[in-house]
């Protein structure tokens, strides 16, 4: 198992589960969004304004597809599945774990997508943006956990769980 990447919605948990996973694996932990706001030296929320929805996914693609580590944790940002690049160069470097939460989950968590840099296209809503991602997640996914009804402790559990009966 060389790096470990973390697919899903926003709000679903893929940092906060991310780093702990990586504290237990002993790995190095890697939020893409931050290298993409470094690169970029703007918000994500400011780069989706000013250059779009597709301009955004171009930059997401490029900073995850160039990410080269070694025993990591990666937390890339939910759109990520969009990025056919990037996720054949996460699916040749690691497991891809898709963090599955119900569509209620998630509204219930994400209070404020806009300020989160959610990517929702004009007059697209979360649930239609939950049905879309959904599929590619699948599509994408070595392991899939369920979060529903867990708590942090409990879906990390599940994650070393699969993670250990996946080798």
């Amino acid at each position: 198992m060389n790096n470990i990447i973390f697919i899903g919605m926003p709000a679903v948990g893929k940092s906060t589960v991310g780093i702990v996973t990586a504290k237990r694996l002993g790995y190095e932990f890697i939020d893409t969004d931050l290298l993409i706001q470094k690169q970029e030296k703007r918000l994500l929320c400011e780069i989706i304004a000013q250059e779009g929805i597709d301009g955004f996914l171009a930059i997401e693609n490029q900073v995850n597809r160039e990410v080269d580590a070694d025993h990591a944790v990666i937390a890339p940002g939910g759109s990520i599945v969009y990025s056919e690049e990037a996720m054949r160069h996460f699916k040749e470097t690691g497991i891809v774990v898709y963090l599955q939460a119900a569509f209620e989950t998630i509204n219930a968590r994400l209070k404020n997508a806009a300020s989160r840099g959610v990517t929702l296209r004009e007059g697209q809503t979360l649930k239609n943006l939950y049905d879309e991602r959904v599929v590619l997640f699948e599509k994408y996914a070595d392991i899939t956990i369920s979060e529903d009804g867990l708590n942090l402790e409990e879906t990390i559990e599940k994650v070393l769980n699969a993670l250990r009966g996946y080798q």
